[in-house]
């Protein structure tokens, strides 16, 4: 059987948690930002859960994560 091939795109947007969590970027990080107020830029910056009702379309793109 071959091996299963991670999809580089969503290795680059996604990271697993120890727990097992899936993680992701918010939107709108950089389109106006100068015009967002200072701690709507900081929050740009962390990371936030994919919702439960997403997690399993991202779980067949990191084959290895889990």
């Amino acid at each position: 059987m071959p091996k299963m091939k991670t999809k580089k795109a969503a290795a680059k947007r996604f990271k697993i948690t120890g727990s097992g969590k899936v993680l992701r970027l918010r939107s709108a990080r950089n389109h106006n930002r100068l015009k967002k107020a200072p701690r709507v830029r900081r929050s740009f910056d962390k990371m936030v859960p994919v919702h439960a009702s997403d997690v399993h379309r991202v779980k067949p793109l990191l084959p290895y994560a889990w």
